[in-house]
């Protein structure tokens, strides 16, 4: 069984980019997204995956990927998949022995930024980078799933800033 231990954060400011790599596009959509589980379909550069996750909430859940060939992908993401598709580009920064992922999204999700840390275990100490902010790992609407029915642009300030 496929197992992500994951956190997410906001992003207090710009200082993570001068330690980041050259960044990848990202083009995903979802094909199901239902109380158990989604089933998404990405590019990631020049290469695509399906992806099952199970939609519980936190940062420990099932997941399991499987690379497809990349025509199929477009084919699934322009036909199969609800728009607009979730557009971003992923960046990584190292910081305290771990690949911090920043998300900079794009189109209908412009403005929204987030950075993401796998762990081995869920009681991992985390050293938190100092361009880390407020953690919303227990937040679903900072879910990629999420971002699909009520993109970023379409969120009201108290959204934006509620701590939940």
């Amino acid at each position: 069984m496929g197992t992500e231990i994951e956190r997410k954060f906001l992003l207090l400011n710009d200082q993570w980019r001068a330690a980041a790599d050259g960044g990848t596009p990202y083009r995903q959509g979802y094909l199901v997204g239902s109380k158990q589980a989604s089933v998404r379909v990405r590019i990631e550069g020049d290469e695509a995956r399906l992806n099952v996750k199970s939609a519980t909430l936190g940062i420990l859940r099932q997941e399991y990927e499987y690379a497809i060939p990349l025509a199929d992908a477009q084919e699934m993401l322009a036909t199969l998949c609800p728009q607009p598709l979730v557009e971003k580009t992923r960046y990584h920064v190292y910081h305290g022995g771990r690949v911090w992922e920043i998300d900079v999204f794009e189109g209908d999700n412009a403005g929204l930024v987030v950075a993401e840390v796998e762990l081995a275990r869920e009681d991992d100490v985390l050293e938190l980078p100092p361009w880390a902010g407020r953690e919303v790992s227990h937040q679903p609407r900072y879910y990629n799933v999420c971002l699909v029915d009520h993109p970023y642009r379409a969120w009201s300030a108290e959204e934006r800033n509620a701590a939940d």
